[in-house]
């Protein structure tokens, strides 16, 4: 990894002077004064704003030359360290996709701390499952939604140097854009995975509870096969359009004990299909489509694929137009959460989800990403 991970960082970082030493070295991305930020959301004004969480707010601006961008503003309690943030957008300014949500720039002085980012005027995913927007997501669209973010997700894992594991995949963070192309964002809790001899990270579990690898969950080994389960629990949400966790039930229990492969046109999905989509005439690649996602959620880690092959596979149904290949079927086991790994431990067991009460509000659009409370963090 570059030396500059490891010099002192200042309080702040400006285009001259002496705030500038120790500034970040970037490639595409720009330094904004924070009155220039001011200026542009008028004053982070309410009108502008488009997302808010536990991290801070994100704001709609528009520059002088007419550029519309998103404004992610830190709140103060929960503001990283100079260094820290320091690295966040030098990551961020490394990675370059088209399905991935590019970094325009940053404003460190003044006391904030703030990302700038290119505007998806189309939302989140969730927003537009959800019926919020005015957007249509037919089976088709669904399809390249799914095949655009995994493709983010391949190249995060196997392109980016370090690989880059994302370790906060969910719905609230793809994004759309003009054209309705999917782009990955929220980078806050990105993970690098330097040693690629190991294979994982060690640390804290951080995520969002529904999309959360219950491997990780209870070993704390993060490794991409994190993000796949997370990429899985996404796919089911474009079947379904619902939250992952709803009135106390998992939607990767729900759809593993319903699944009926002698339904050959839904698999026996028919009550737990989007409306919006289930009458559709014809749904192509369906049931592989199902075949896909629950290889992504199987319960070891060792079992799912990779990202890179879950893009070829969901490429193999878009160009077949849903024609049989040899691509492997998923498990057709039904094995109950928490029989396989630790019940008592895993965070989807019947019990676990009884106990918690889920709130998406924590999910928000280019945020840092949610934390797990303490109540829900292993021992």
């Amino acid at each position: 990894m570059s030396d500059y991970f490891d010099l002192p960082c200042p309080a702040s970082w400006a285009p001259s002077g002496n705030d500038s030493e120790g500034a970040p070295q970037l490639k595409g991305a720009r330094w904004f004064s924070y009155d220039e930020l001011k200026k542009c959301t008028g004053n982070f004004s309410e009108r502008n704003e488009i997302g808010s969480g536990g991290y801070g707010k994100v704001y709609r601006g528009t520059l002088a030359n007419g550029q519309v961008i998103a404004i992610k503003r830190a709140q103060h309690g929960s503001m990283q360290g100079g260094q820290e943030f320091k690295t966040e957008i030098e990551l961020l300014s490394r990675v370059h996709h088209k399905n991935l949500v590019g970094l325009v720039g940053f404003c460190f002085e003044q006391g904030e701390q703030v990302l700038v980012y290119e505007y998806m005027p189309n939302g989140s995913l969730r927003e537009n499952l959800s019926g919020k927007t005015s957007i249509y997501l037919d089976w088709k669209r669904r399809l390249r939604v799914a095949l655009g973010s995994a493709r983010g997700l391949a190249y995060l894992h196997e392109l980016a140097n370090p690989p880059i594991i994302h370790r906060d995949v969910k719905s609230t963070n793809i994004l759309l854009d003009q054209n309705l192309t999917a782009k990955v964002g929220d980078f806050g809790l990105s993970k690098l995975v330097s040693d690629s001899s190991k294979g994982h990270v060690s640390t804290q579990v951080k995520g969002t509870l529904g999309y959360l690898d219950p491997e990780y969950y209870m070993t704390q080994q993060l490794t991409e096969k994190s993000d796949v389960y997370s990429f899985g629990v996404v796919m089911l949400e474009l079947i379904t359009a619902k939250q992952p966790i709803e009135k106390g039930k998992y939607v990767v229990r729900e759809m593993r004990t319903a699944i009926n492969k002698n339904d050959e046109e839904h698999y026996g999905l028919s009550n737990m299909i989007d409306p919006v989509i289930r009458n559709m005439p014809n749904l192509i690649g369906f049931t592989r489509f199902v075949d896909v996602a629950m290889q992504c959620v199987e319960e070891a880690a060792a079992d799912r694929p990779t990202m890179s092959e879950v893009v070829k596979m969901l490429e193999s149904i878009l160009q077949n137009d849903g024609l049989e290949t040899n691509s492997t079927s998923a498990s057709s086991s039904i094995t109950d959460f928490g029989t396989a790994i630790a019940a008592s431990r895993h965070p989807y067991n019947k019990e676990a989800l009884q106990r918690k009460e889920i709130n998406d509000t924590h999910a928000f659009d280019y945020s840092g990403g949610y934390t797990l409370p303490t109540n829900v963090e292993p021992k």
